[in-house]
């Protein structure tokens, strides 16, 4: 057995290792914890999910929906493209073959405003023509999701890019659209669409 080594005054001069004992954290603090996510648990149980929109931070629904505004007020186009439409049609327009028809070149977008409006109020089912290939989808309808001024403000970002050069689609004739079809309580089929023209 071979001996220790002789201990140095230094290392006599060193307080021994701390260990953490039998009571790591204090009782207080695990208290405290214990309290903030019983109130927080509380709290959340006995909110109002109908609170007024005026306590809040005062942003609106379009906000929270990606939908931004302009200084002017003007709706932005661009912005609801990309949080609803671009999904299916694609950024720039050019749809999934087979599957989602192409925005850039349609015959439908660049057509009848009226008819465009009344399209993305409603949504179009079944088969239906694009540019020569026919594609045989659903288009959901934003008549219930989106104002007149943000149908318009899309429509018109629609109508003036990739190469599309209609005209601008105002509030006002959204607001025709939705009129002229109030009774309708489901999508267009192609036999049953507004005309283009």
């Amino acid at each position: 057995m071979t001996p220790e080594p002789p201990i140095s005054d230094p290392q006599r001069r060193e307080h021994p290792d701390p260990h953490e004992g039998t009571t790591p954290v204090p009782k207080a603090l695990l208290m405290a914890v214990a309290l903030l996510v019983a109130f927080c648990i509380a709290y959340i149980a006995a909110s109002d999910i109908e609170t007024p929109a005026a306590w809040g931070d005062g942003r609106h629904a379009a906000d929270l929906g990606g939908v931004s505004a302009t200084i002017a007020g003007t709706v932005d186009g661009a912005a609801v493209f990309a949080s609803r439409c671009a999904a299916c049609h694609q950024a720039q327009g050019q749809g999934l073959p087979g599957v989602f028809p192409p925005l850039a070149g349609s015959e439908w977008v660049k057509g009848k405003d009226s008819t465009t409006a009344a399209i993305v109020l409603h949504g179009v089912t079944g088969p239906l023509s694009v540019m020569g290939q026919t594609y045989n989808g659903a288009m959901p309808a934003f008549g219930e999701l989106l104002s007149d001024a943000e149908i318009a403000a899309v429509l018109t970002h629609v109508r003036t890019h990739w190469g599309n050069q209609a005209a601008a689609v105002t509030a006002e004739t959204v607001a025709l659209a939705r009129a002229a079809h109030r009774g309708r309580t489901a999508p267009f089929g192609s036999q049953d669409l507004p005309p283009l023209e």
